[in-house]
Parts: C-alpha cells; sequence; structure tokens
C-alpha cells in the first residue's frame, strides 16, 4: 500500500494544479496563433502590394516614350493667328532666330502691320531688340514695320509688364506674341495677368532647334529646358497666385475659329 499523503488533498491539489497552467497556456497560444495568422497575412498583401508596383512600373516603363511626349508638348500653345494690331517678339531669342522666323512668316501672311522687338539691353548701347530688328530685316522685313522696345526686364513677367505699358501708350489691343516653343504656356499664363485688361492675346509657337517636344529627354539642352520651364511656371503660379486672367482669346463663331478678319497688306499700317 502507498504512503497516505501528508498533504490534503495531495494528489488532487497537484492535478489542479496542472489543469490551471494549462488552462492559462491555452489564451496565451491562441494569442500566439492569431498573431501568426495576422503576420502571414500582412507578408502575403505586402507581396501582392510589391507585385502590382512592379507591374505597374513595367507598365510606365513601356509607355514612357508616350508620356514623355504628351509631358513635352504640354508647354507648347498656339492660338494661331488672326488680324491683330502687332506682333510681339519676346526677348531673348535663340542663335538661329527662330522667333523672327516666325515673326515675319506672320507678318509676311499679313496678320499684323508691324512687329514690336522686344529685348533687354546687354550694354547701355546695344539689346537684344536690335538683334532681333537685323534678324527681321534679314528676313525681308521692311525697317517700317519693325518697333523697337528696349527694356531692363530680366524675367518674362518684367518682360510683360514693359510690354504691357508700351501697347497701351499706343492703343493697341489686340497682340500676337512669338516666342519659342516651349515657353509659350508660361508666357500666356503670366501675359493673360499681367496685360492691360481686355487686350485680345494669341500666342503663336516659334519651333526651337534646342527643343524637341517629341523627344526632349534624348539631349541635355531639351532635358534642362523642360525642367526649366516646369520650375518656371511653379514660381509665376506662385507670385500671380492672386492676380486672375485680364486678356481675352477671341474665338467665338465661324470667323474666329478659322481665325478670318481683317488683313494687313506687307508691310502697311492699317488706314
Amino acid at each position: 500500500m502507498s504512503a497516505p499523503s501528508i498533504f490534503p488533498g495531495g494528489s488532487s491539489a497537484g492535478h489542479g494544479n496542472r489543469k490551471g497552467n494549462n488552462a492559462g497556456r491555452r489564451p496565451a497560444l491562441q494569442a500566439r496563433s492569431n498573431l501568426d495568422m495576422k503576420e502571414r497575412g500582412g507578408i502575403f498583401f505586402r507581396l501582392i502590394f510589391l507585385l502590382f508596383l512592379a507591374c505597374f512600373v513595367f507598365a510606365i516603363y513601356l509607355v514612357r516614350h508616350p508620356l514623355m511626349r504628351v509631358a513635352g508638348n504640354f508647354w507648347v500653345v498656339d492660338d494661331g493667328p488672326a488680324a491683330s494690331d502687332a506682333i510681339v517678339i519676346l526677348g531673348d531669342d535663340n542663335y538661329e532666330g527662330d522667333r523672327a522666323n516666325r515673326a515675319a512668316d506672320v507678318l509676311r501672311e499679313g496678320w499684323a502691320p508691324r512687329i514690336i522687338a522686344s529685348g533687354r539691353y546687354l550694354r547701355p548701347y546695344a539689346s537684344i531688340a536690335q538683334l532681333e530688328q537685323q534678324d527681321l530685316e534679314q528676313r525681308g522685313v521692311p525697317a517700317s514695320a519693325i518697333v523697337l522696345l528696349q527694356h531692363r526686364a530680366t524675367n518674362t513677367r518684367e518682360e510683360a509688364e514693359a510690354i504691357g505699358q508700351f501697347i497701351s501708350s499706343h492703343g493697341w489691343k489686340r497682340v500676337l506674341v512669338v516666342t519659342s516653343n516651349y515657353h509659350t504656356r508660361r508666357a500666356r499664363y503670366i501675359l493673360s495677368r499681367v496685360l492691360p485688361a481686355g487686350t485680345e492675346l494669341r500666342m503663336l509657337s516659334a519651333r526651337d532647334v534646342n527643343y524637341d517636344p517629341d523627344s526632349w529627354w534624348q539631349t541635355r539642352r531639351g532635358t534642362k529646358i523642360f525642367f526649366h520651364e516646369s520650375v518656371g511656371m511653379i514660381v509665376a503660379m506662385w507670385e500671380l497666385r492672386h492676380q486672375d486672367p485680364r486678356t481675352v482669346t477671341p474665338r467665338s463663331g465661324i470667323r474666329g475659329w478659322l481665325g478670318i478678319g481683317e488683313l494687313y497688306p506687307f508691310g502697311t499700317s492699317p488706314g
């Protein structure tokens, strides 16, 4: 016979302790199991997200060229010519004189009687406006059709202010503004908020040998121009955030859509 336990209910108490310990471990095991399931679920969803992200990046890579062409052409605006009081060339034309080329063509087509050559002073005795004048004359524009606007503007906004004062002093209300293709959208944003209220503004895009909107990323110069315009547009939007557009771009009716209006013979002024 086994000796009786000296502890009252000894064997029963030990068995009860084991049952209590097992019962206490069950919630901990269950919690650990739930945690493991959550971790497995989190890893699964992370893998799904990474897979989706990789597919998205690959898709962007496949269509990168069309997207970059869209981005490059975003900066280009051309409203088309219409009968106007003056054609304005914005300063700092490129070495090839592409802006002067476009302005001369528009004048030759008879859309305006004069060209305003706008440009900053390079020296007290020389300005970009004078260089533009020479470019225009070499392209067959008579000197009588060229109006010099020399100023000390250091950016597009200051130049727009100088142009606004100049055309206002002459009573000109309809202008065709010629600038490089990449510069047209930012220039229109600024001019529309700076020129005198009611001015009819049309932007004309001049091709630029340094910027092809369909392949700008393939050259160092094209890439610099693209990002320069991106930053410049942000700056312009911030500086003019409190100013609403004041100019108009008439497009009403079939005549406005076709750009039909009174034309001026090449090199002549309205009566």
